[in-house]
């Protein structure tokens, strides 16, 4: 599809929370994809949509229009049942949706300047939060019931993230991740690490969430680059990949073994760690670091 980017191109594209499937838009409709076989599970041709989340491997789908009808308004919000080939809910807003992320318990609605909390069952509205301008709709969400956050970017001159507790409803913590404003944020599943990069994209960062500690920092290059998207690997236990790409074209793959080698503080433990400023000490954070040079366009997000 690369190669015909120009007559048709993807305007979205995400996994479920446990990325068994992955959603796929177009200018021409949506289709669903099982992630192990590349199999066609559904597809729909209506029109393009900017937003298409799932929920699981279940018949609920989370879909927002792009814009290009005027029946599929970005304003709108329309939960979808494959099954039935029926909307079962619309909910309607005073501006462009710029990204969704559910589980079975909680909907999130990130507008430019406001995030909305609903109960996923009533669609009961929880939560207003007012955030900064956000303009690329960053957020970050963990599905999980036990641990489920919510991140947003916290300023818009420096890279401050917000974490929200989402199944409580109150802020968690707040981190200053970055000098520059923020590019990408990414949970893992387990809503226990948060990875975050700047625009300057050359240092990405790992917080444990829940004592808001920096516990890893990886060089992905040199020279200034566009992060598009982070990634944790998926595992019962832990997340031990990191995964990034950006506009150089090369993927990054991050392997720091979370489990075994968590870190106090965000400093290292030897006599040397303790004295080096963090500047140069960040540098230092063990990491198997792959890259996958060229693995696509440079500049195709």
């Amino acid at each position: 599809m690369s190669n015909q980017s120009s007559s048709y191109p993807v305007f979205f594209v995400s996994f479920n929370q446990d990325n068994s499937g992955f959603a796929l838009s177009t200018k021409d409709g949506f289709k669903i994809f099982d992630s192990s076989t590349g199999r066609l599970c559904y597809e729909r041709a209506v029109g393009a949509f900017s937003i298409v989340e799932m929920l699981y491997s279940s018949s609920l789908l989370a879909i927002v229009g792009a814009g290009e009808q005027p029946s599929l308004s970005p304003r709108r919000l329309c939960l979808f049942n494959t099954t039935t080939g029926t909307a079962l809910r619309e909910l309607n807003f005073l501006t462009s949706i710029l990204a969704v992320r559910l589980n079975k318990k909680r909907l999130v609605i990130v507008l430019r300047e406001k995030t909305y909390i609903y109960d996923a069952n009533t669609l009961a509205i929880l939560d207003t939060i007012d955030t900064v301008p956000n303009l690329k709709g960053l957020c970050a969400f963990s599905p999980s019931l036990n641990a489920c956050f919510l991140a947003v970017p916290a300023s818009t001159t420096k890279g401050s993230v917000l974490v929200y507790n989402v199944m409580e409803l109150h802020s968690h913590c707040e981190i200053d991740a970055h000098q520059a404003p923020l590019a990408a944020i990414v949970l893992s599943s387990n809503g226990m690490y948060i990875a975050t990069a700047s625009e300057q994209g050359t240092i990405i960062r790992v917080f444990l969430v829940s004592e808001a500690t920096k516990s890893y920092s990886f060089r992905r290059g040199t020279y200034p680059s566009t992060i598009f998207s982070l990634s944790f690997g998926q595992s019962m236990q832990f997340q031990d990949i990191l995964v990034a790409t950006s506009s150089s074209g090369s993927l990054h793959v991050f392997s720091p073994g979370f489990a075994i080698n968590q870190r106090r503080g965000g400093r290292t433990s030897s006599i040397l760690g303790s004295i080096l400023p963090e500047s140069v000490n960040e540098v230092l954070d063990p990491a198997d670091h792959h890259v996958l040079r060229n693995a696509f366009p440079a500049g195709v997000k």
